[in-house]
């Protein structure tokens, strides 16, 4: 039972925690300025997800663009297709999310936020555009965004494979 309340996870120093808040809080505030400020939906939900990612672990395989943006994009359209083909039905959600996971790892595009997509998907019934606004428009702002934070930070971001 001790093996499930053990934390691996190493401590990180403040400044890097702190570091981390800033990047994540500075995203979203883009987006949702951009929301607010245009009659185009650039958020939704899994992007706080997806700022965890990209400002607290941004070292990590999940976190990395084509990872951001190709998971939501192909979550996202995995769901999209689910509701169209099965719409109101309650497998249909388990489906959704069970494909995306394939399809991401498949394209070797893993990213866990993405795995919500389906489920916000279902919930709101949009049309197709919901691909472009606010999928993928928003993945490439906080892309741009992390970028622009970790370089300005001192911190690698995107990582390049050797």
């Amino acid at each position: 039972m001790k093996h499930f309340f053990t934390r691996v996870q190493p401590q990180a120093p403040l400044p890097k925690v702190l570091l981390a808040g800033l990047g994540g809080a500075i995203a979203i505030a883009v987006v949702a300025l951009l929301t607010s400020q245009s009659s185009v939906l650039f958020i939704m939900a899994p992007f706080g997800a997806t700022c965890v990612l990209m400002f607290s672990v941004a070292v990590s395989p999940l976190s990395q663009p084509a990872n951001v943006i190709g998971g939501h994009i192909v979550a996202t359209l995995v769901g999209l297709i689910c509701n169209a083909l099965f719409p109101d039905t309650f497998w249909a959600l388990g489906l959704a999310v069970g494909l995306a996971i394939s399809a991401m790892a498949v394209l070797r595009v893993t990213h866990p936020p993405a795995g919500a997509n389906p489920l916000v998907v279902f919930a709101a019934d949009p049309s197709f555009w919901f691909l472009l606004f606010p999928v993928a428009s928003g993945a490439i702002i906080l892309v741009g965004v992390a970028v622009a934070y970790h370089r300005a930070t001192g911190t690698a971001y995107p990582v390049i494979p050797e």
